[in-house]
């Protein structure tokens, strides 16, 4: 707990329980863990979705091979053509 001692700690605890008021607390503690949940379920919910766009993606080539990428069109990313050994 840091330099502190647990008697220190507690002496704390009862100045910020008087000055603040339990039912002060109680509200700041809800209100925190209701945004923990509201990020949880966020991530859950965005993770859910990538996971269901990659299937969607994983689908789509399977289903269009003839679409795929010509062996001898130039790549967009690197500007270069594929290397082919039946050439050299």
């Amino acid at each position: 707990m840091g330099s502190f001692s647990i008697t220190h700690w507690l002496i704390l605890l009862v100045v910020v329980v008087v000055v603040f008021g339990t039912s002060k607390l109680r509200n700041a503690g809800k209100d925190l863990g209701g945004a923990v949940k509201g990020f949880k379920d966020a991530v859950k919910d965005e993770n859910a979705e990538h996971a269901k766009k990659q299937v969607v993606l994983d689908h789509d080539d399977a289903a269009h091979p003839a679409e795929r990428r010509a062996p001898n069109k130039v790549d967009e990313h690197s500007n270069t053509l594929p290397t082919d050994d039946k050439h050299h």
